[in-house]
């Protein structure tokens, strides 16, 4: 169990249906007697460092709410009504949910960790690097043919103040590719809540807007499944 990182809530994007999976991927199991995508996202939130878990449903809703509540933790669920338009939609809906809201013995969230359901190799020391991560990988300099333009160099040598936590705009990096989780701070939520359609995220606040990237390619792949046979590989 790794440091608890104050004001920083999780937020896991498990709204899609999943249709190429054959059904929502947060209902998925790897196998009968591993917890569902959804419960595994939660898990590792928490055990990286996330102070509580917001999780947004769509399709399936009832069922993914009845397993997140069931896990007794800091766990709420925020429901997306417009989840078949794409992820923009769901990160819309947690965002913005998160700005009208408080969660017990933390007060006002000043940041969030995004990530998606359906990122079968992640683990809690990915999200504790990019919660904590103290260095960067200048992607001016990666061999993937669309990086993000806009990362910069920036060093922490202790924790951030409610003010730089709120400034902060990071994310996970495998191989120089990015990808997630990523580290939102609460100065940006309204402009990628705008700019969130489709289904992109963050995708463009990023390639617009000056951030970190932090390596993780020694410490998990990064990719998402899509099918049942690609999540069956990551095993």
């Amino acid at each position: 169990m790794h440091g608890r990182a104050a004001h920083v809530r999780g937020l896991v994007l498990a709204a899609g249906a999943g249709r190429r999976m054959g059904g929502p991927k947060a209902l998925v199991r790897r196998h009968p007697d591993e917890p569902t995508l959804v419960e595994r996202a939660v898990s590792l939130l928490h055990a990286g460092g996330c102070s509580g878990i917001t999780v947004v449903v769509g399709a399936a809703a009832e069922e993914v709410t009845a397993i997140v509540t069931a896990l007794g933790r800091d766990v709420d669920v925020v429901t997306c009504p417009d989840w078949d338009e794409g992820m923009g939609a769901s990160l819309r809906a947690g965002l913005t949910a998160l700005t009208r809201s408080t969660h017990e013995g933390e007060g006002c969230v000043d940041a969030v960790l995004v990530t998606l359901v359906d990122l079968p190799d992640l683990t809690p020391e990915v999200v504790a690097r990019v919660l904590d991560a103290p260095g960067h990988v200048d992607n001016a300099h990666s061999p993937h043919p669309d990086p993000d333009e806009h990362a910069v160099e920036l060093h922490r040598t202790s924790g951030p103040t409610i003010p730089e936590l709120r400034a902060t705009l990071r994310r996970a990096a495998y191989q120089s590719v990015p990808g997630h989780p990523a580290l939102i701070g609460r100065d940006h939520w309204e402009q990628v809540i705008a700019s969130a359609t489709g289904d992109h995220g963050a995708r463009h606040y990023f390639r617009t807007t000056p951030h970190e990237l932090i390596e993780c390619g020694d410490l998990a792949t990064g990719r998402d499944t899509d099918t049942r046979e690609e999540l069956d590989a990551s095993r």
